[in-house]
């Protein structure tokens, strides 16, 4: 049986740049919280996470320099653009992002922002450590490897 794609869930933003300047260890789900105006924009299409990063501040979790649209039909009532957001985890989880961040020197890195399947806006973290420049260099190799190795087979087969 075919199963039908769910109209609420969808993908908004993608930081695809992560996984090319951070080793990912891990991943978590949070919540994220937002005006109505924000909503309404993020149901558009007018977001970016590119250049955004999570901290740990005051034992709350921020989402800091995501860009959101602003919504033109809220007028005054809009949003800022670029300010801090709240992301919502459970106290066990930010226990464990805190010590990442200020004891092992890792990063939070936002990877992709969706609508989950009860039209819920959600944004999938990585846990990460950042890569040098020859990691850099060899993950660009081992694409270009990967997709040449798949034409020679496509070719050849």
């Amino acid at each position: 049986m075919v199963q039908k794609s769910d109209p609420n869930s969808k993908l908004i933003a993608e930081n695809r740049r992560a996984r090319f300047d951070y080793h990912i260890e891990s991943d978590l789900e949070a919540g994220i919280m937002l005006l109505g105006s924000e909503v309404k924009s993020l149901r558009q299409g007018g977001s970016n996470i590119g250049e955004s990063y999570a901290s740990v501040e005051n034992g709350e979790l921020w989402l800091i320099n995501s860009y959101i649209a602003p919504y033109l039909q809220a007028k005054t009532w809009g949003h800022e653009e670029r300010r801090h957001r709240k992301l919502l985890v459970s106290r066990k989880e930010l226990a464990r992002l805190w010590s990442a961040t200020a004891r092992e020197g890792m990063t939070i890195v936002p990877i992709k922002m969706y609508f989950n399947e009860r039209g819920i806006v959600k944004l999938k973290l990585g846990i990460a450590k950042g890569k040098k420049l020859a990691d850099k260099r060899e993950t660009s190799a081992k694409r270009d490897w990967e997709r040449q190795k798949a034409r020679l087979l496509k070719q050849g087969g």
